[in-house]
């Protein structure tokens, strides 16, 4: 599984023209799923994103958490972070999990991140999405699960 986060001022997703989630400060994930992940996965990512120090504390040092700043958190299933690019001009699909568990675990995970924050919005698996975004910084890292 990996998330490419990144620190954002707010984000919107779109589908169809209509907005179907969106956040103010806080963290847009998109979420690839890979061919081998499993349920198992899910606590591990899901404290790691709302833990994860991307924020500026009191002293302008990325020393405070999602949780700390009581961020929004917005979450987008992006197949194409578990594309195999190492080789060749088109990206292969075969690392991807087939769409049918990919939405089980991006639904999971969603479940459980909800469970876990107050403010926590998503994209719509499987649609054709358009995002709007603030990066702040830019600050964008990719986490990977295994």
């Amino acid at each position: 599984m990996k998330a490419l986060i990144q620190r954002v001022r707010h984000a919107r997703v779109c589908v169809d023209e209509k907005e179907v989630g969106a956040i103010d400060q806080g963290m847009l994930v998109l979420l690839g799923v890979e061919r081998n992940d499993t349920p198992l996965l899910l606590e591990k990512v899901a404290e790691r994103l709302l833990n994860y120090r991307l924020f500026a504390d009191e002293e302008g040092r990325m020393n405070a958490s999602l949780r700390d700043i009581d961020g929004g958190l917005l979450l987008v299933s992006q197949f194409t972070l578990a594309a195999d690019t190492r080789k060749g001009l088109r990206p292969g699909f075969s690392t991807a999990a087939s769409p049918a568990d990919a939405q089980l675990l991006y639904n999971a995970l969603l479940d459980t991140l909800r469970e876990r924050h107050p403010t926590v919005e998503a994209g719509r698996f499987g649609a054709d999405m358009q995002i709007e975004l603030l990066n702040d910084g830019p600050v964008t890292f990719l986490l990977e699960f295994q």
